[in-house]
């Protein structure tokens, strides 16, 4: 399955005065042409606040999470309806699908929606995802759609995520404040330089800029996934990506994909502590493909529980592994840097040999 995930922010089907169906029109056009081809489209939407605001009468960037979530629900509606209309006249069906944060986090939500998404797009339906922000709380936000997006994709294993921006592309600096910054027209890989060069605001509509993209691509590229980013308010700029004409920014994949649990562990859940290894540890779960034990652990940070994810990080600080643990943070605490023959000695009882075991674990 040829997945192909689009990601289109606020700025570019809205204006000062709501949503621009003429925009969504000629987006719908163009994705529908992709989907006639057979691509698997799939479409992650920002713009239901930004719907919301103005139908409400609100101007500037809404600040409150209560109004947020209220102007997401009245604009939510106008904007399905928007997209409903503009691919219903190519011939096109789609689907509303909101997600929260925790979709991604639990892996039983994670499966179901993954088939739901799969299930839409046997039936030949387009999905447009959108954050549900009508329900979201702090702790379970995306933080924009770019992320987002690049968890659908990770979770459908799309073959490229193209992402829509007011920009041509990643420049060496702000184009709207240097004239003299230019395109970067393939990133093989993302370093703190490229990461200082595109933090910056967001427009008033949207909640995230370049350095959002940029995270995403980030995000994407570790599962094997292409990204490109390009300037969405230009026509035909889709088919230019597919058929390899140079257009914006192109992300190149800096791993193979992973398995399909593995690309879970790898973007879909969240780390919630921290493991620092010795130079031993480092080596055996890098070099010689093993699992971690209790021996190879100096210290950890963070709450956590059996089933949870960690960072793993070498002695300098940096992480090397992220896994599923078998112990929790109180019963790891009192197990580190022991053997493990003597793990049922302290504890009374004993889940595992191994702290995090190899299937369970990537190595980023």
């Amino acid at each position: 399955m040829n997945v192909l995930v689009i990601k289109i922010g606020s700025n570019i089907i809205t204006d000062h005065c709501g949503l621009n169906q003429q925009r969504i029109s000629a987006l719908a056009s163009d994705i529908s042409a992709l989907h006639s081809t057979g691509y698997a489209t799939v479409v992650v939407s920002s713009g239901a606040v930004a719907a919301g605001r103005s139908k409400l009468g609100i101007r500037g960037r809404i600040t409150d999470i209560n109004l947020k979530q209220a102007a997401a629900a009245v604009g939510q509606s106008s904007l399905v309806l928007a997209y409903e209309r503009a691919f219903g006249s190519h011939g096109k069906k789609v689907a509303q699908v909101l997600l929260t944060r925790d979709t991604f986090s639990e892996r039983k939500r994670y499966i179901n929606a993954k088939s739901t998404l799969i299930t839409l797009i046997d039936l030949d339906v387009i999905p447009i995802i959108n954050e549900n922000d009508t329900v979201s709380i702090d702790e379970l936000k995306f933080g924009d759609n770019d992320r987002l997006a690049a968890l659908v994709a990770s979770m459908l294993d799309a073959g490229r995520l193209i992402i829509l921006s007011d920009v041509d592309g990643l420049y060496t600096d702000d184009p709207r404040k240097d004239a003299q910054a230019v395109l970067i027209p393939t990133v093989t890989e993302i370093t703190p330089e490229l990461e200082a060069i595109a933090k910056g605001a967001g427009s008033i509509s949207g909640t995230g800029g370049m350095y959002s993209k940029l995270i995403a691509a980030k995000m994407a590229t570790q599962r094997g996934i292409v990204v490109n980013i390009v300037n969405g308010r230009r026509s035909d700029l889709l088919s230019n990506v597919l058929n390899g004409r140079v257009t914006g920014t192109e992300f190149v994949p800096t791993v193979k994909k992973y398995a399909a649990r593995k690309g879970w562990i790898a973007t879909g859940i969240r780390s919630t502590g921290t493991l620092s290894l010795d130079a031993g540890a480092v080596s055996a779960l890098i070099c010689a493909c093993k699992s971690l034990l209790p021996s190879g652990i100096t210290s950890l940070e963070g709450t956590f529980e059996r089933g949870d994810a960690v960072y793993c990080v070498s002695p300098e600080g940096k992480r090397i592994a992220k896994g599923l643990v078998n112990y929790s943070h109180k019963e790891l605490q009192s197990i580190i840097g022991l053997k493990t023959n003597q793990i049922t000695t302290v504890l009374g009882y004993k889940y595992s040999d191994e702290v995090i075991h190899r299937d369970n674990m990537i190595i980023l």
